[in-house]
C-alpha cells in the first residue's frame, strides 16, 4: 500500500506547487503530479525538481499532459482526449509519496466527475494549502467541508503568505484542524532558501 499524502490547495495559485517541493525534499519522498495543465516552463514537476532537489527518478511522470492551462476536463477536451480515473491509480513508489493536485478541489476531471472524488477514491491524507490573503476563511472552510463530507482524512493546513494570526487561527478552530505551518513569500526563491523556511516553520514530524 502506497504511503503518502496529497497536496491541494483552496484555489489555483495559491502555492502548492512550491509546499509540494517543500514536503518532497524534506520527506525525500517521491513525487507525483498526476494531470498537469499548462506546460509552460516545463510544467509543476520541473519547478519541483529544482526546488526540491530530488534526482529524476522520484519525480514520477503525469498521467496526462495538456498545453491548456485550464481545467483538467477543458485542458483534455481541448486535445480531443476524455481523462480515464482508471489510469489514474496511484504508483507503487519505495518510501513516502506526495501527490499534487490541480487547482482546487471542485475541478472537473470530467463532465461526471470531480478531482476531489478522485482523493476519495484513494484515501491519502491532505495537506490542505491556503494563502492568507483576504478571502481565504471562506475558501478554505468550504474545502475543509468538502473534504470531511466525502470522509478524506486531513493532515492540516499549511498557509502561505504574510502572516495573518486571526485568519490562521480562526480557519484551524472553526475547520477542526491542524496548522502544520506557514511559509512566508521567499525571494530569491532557490532550494536552499525553500528548505530553509520550511525548516523553521514546519515540524517534519507532524507531516509523516
Amino acid at each position: 500500500m502506497t504511503q503518502g499524502l496529497i497536496v491541494t490547495g483552496t484555489d489555483t495559485g495559491v502555492g502548492k506547487t512550491v509546499v509540494a517541493a517543500a514536503l518532497a525534499g524534506a520527506l525525500d519522498a517521491a513525487y507525483w503530479k498526476p494531470i498537469q495543465c499548462g506546460l509552460e516552463n516545463g510544467g509543476d514537476s520541473a519547478e519541483v525538481r529544482t526546488l526540491s532537489g530530488l534526482p529524476a527518478e522520484r519525480l514520477l511522470p503525469e498521467a496526462y499532459r495538456f498545453a491548456m492551462a485550464a481545467s483538467p476536463h477543458r485542458a483534455a477536451e481541448a486535445e480531443g482526449i476524455e481523462i480515464s480515473l482508471a489510469d489514474l491509480t496511484l504508483p507503487d513508489v519505495r518510501g513516502p509519496l506526495v501527490v499534487e493536485g490541480a487547482g482546487g478541489l471542485m475541478v472537473p476531471l470530467t463532465r461526471q466527475s470531480l478531482l476531489i472524488d478522485l482523493f476519495a477514491s484513494w484515501r491519502l491524507p491532505v495537506v490542505l494549502v491556503a494563502r492568507t490573503a483576504l478571502g481565504t476563511i471562506n475558501h478554505s472552510l468550504l474545502s475543509i467541508e468538502a473534504l470531511n463530507g466525502r470522509n478524506i482524512p486531513i493532515l492540516g493546513v499549511a498557509f502561505v503568505g504574510d502572516e495573518v494570526p486571526d485568519t490562521e487561527r480562526t480557519i484551524v478552530e472553526m475547520g477542526g484542524v491542524r496548522r502544520l505551518g506557514r511559509l512566508p513569500h521567499i525571494a530569491p526563491l532557490t532550494r536552499a532558501s525553500l528548505a530553509a523556511a520550511f525548516a523553521e516553520n514546519f515540524r517534519i514530524e507532524d507531516l509523516r
